[in-house]
């Protein structure tokens, strides 16, 4: 039950110390997304992660590799170098049965080719809320269910002159549920304001997955999401996207 509850912790979002039973988590998931932006794009990203048992909760780099055709079909075995990313989560804060863990995340301009990735630096901060519900239609008993938000702001600084500049809020609101310890369930809407464009747009999301393994210690999942509203190029959106992932945490 402990490991089970530490692994729905940490896939919620909650990144505080899990009590010494997670120290770190590996992740390969593939993205095929046709009309994002530079960053959204149909790649292969790998994760590295580590928890600790400090203010800094963990530690997280991601290593994306696009596709030489960026769009929806791709090209997997052709892959190029994207911009690399680094996020420190810190522990949450607690109040009233509810958390608040908060990160801040560094985009480096590492593409290759250049047209690979952005051309930017990006500095990014975010704070979540997660709120644990019971809904009237499942049983309480098999169900852990939580609501999550996310408000963040990114923003581009340096870098190639002749880019585009990128400045945009995102809020994220999730239902989450994990089903009997081991089938996970998300449904997401993210609408985000691109003050460079001065327009908004939103996406909708909808993943389930599941944990396997000794002590449950891996997790696949497969997500399917759509543009909801606003015009293409609005920073962190897409028209469509397909999704496959796995991880372990160890």
């Amino acid at each position: 039950m402990m490991r089970a509850a530490a692994a729905q912790q940490a896939d919620a979002g909650d990144f505080a110390p899990l009590e010494g039973e997670w120290h770190g988590r590996l992740e390969a998931k593939r993205q095929n997304t046709s009309r994002g932006t530079p960053e959204e794009s149909t790649k292969t990203t790998l994760r590295v992660e580590t928890f600790l048992d400090s203010p800094i909760a963990f530690l997280r780099v991601d290593f994306p590799f696009p596709d030489e055709k960026h769009d929806f079909e791709g090209s997997p075995f052709d892959p190029e170098k994207g911009d690399l990313k680094v996020r420190a989560g810190f522990r949450a804060l607690k109040a009233a049965g509810y958390s608040f863990p908060s990160y801040v995340e560094l985009t480096f301009p590492t593409a290759d080719p250049k047209d690979a990735g952005t051309g930017k630096y990006q500095l990014g901060a975010g704070i979540r809320m997660l709120v644990p519900f019971k809904a009237p239609f499942a049983d309480a008993s098999a169900h852990a269910m939580r609501f999550e938000t996310e408000l963040s702001q990114t923003a581009s600084f340096g870098g190639d002159p002749a880019r585009a500049d990128i400045n945009y809020t995102k809020l994220e609101l999730t239902v989450y549920d994990l089903w009997r310890e081991r089938y996970t369930f998300k449904l997401k809407l993210k609408p985000a304001y691109d003050y460079v464009k001065s327009d908004d747009g939103a996406v909708g999301e909808i993943e389930a997955g599941f944990f396997f393994g000794e002590k449950r210690s891996w997790r696949t999942w497969l997500m399917l999401g759509r543009r909801l509203w606003g015009p293409q190029g609005i920073s962190s959106t897409y028209d469509d996207r397909l999704e496959i992932g796995v991880n372990r945490t160890f």
